[in-house]
């Protein structure tokens, strides 16, 4: 049975998802602590407020289609998730496959909120 850490991870992944794809980040900022740390590559965001601010460029690509396949959920304890996304981009006009990515991502919950994410490109 997953922790309550996971299951807000799902969550929190889920709702990762729905943003990336339509742009709707409320339910995203919902999950996040006020202090979260938001790690990336070459940057980091720290608190909500920079997170909301920063986070504006992330839209949904306009030429683009994404489609996420999540691996296993590992449940690290101490409230610590990783799972491993490859995102696979295409072609809104014609379904042509544009090119995929591979992300890990890290979640550090506690109190029912996110309150670290980060995320390396593995391939």
């Amino acid at each position: 049975m997953p922790s309550a850490d996971a299951e807000i991870a799902r969550r929190f992944l889920s709702a990762l998802e729905v943003a990336a794809k339509t742009g709707e980040w409320d339910p995203v900022y919902a999950l996040l602590a006020e202090d979260v740390e938001w790690v990336m590559p070459k940057r980091t965001l720290t608190g909500i407020d920079q997170v909301r601010d920063d986070l504006t460029w992330a839209s949904p690509p306009e030429h683009l289609d994404i489609q996420f396949d999540l691996g296993d959920l590992e449940d690290l304890g101490g409230g610590h998730v990783a799972v491993e996304v490859r995102e696979v981009y295409r072609m809104k006009d014609t379904g042509a496959f544009a090119y995929h990515r591979t992300r890990l991502i890290e979640l550090a919950v506690s109190r029912e909120k996110v309150r670290r994410y980060e995320m390396r490109i593995i391939g």
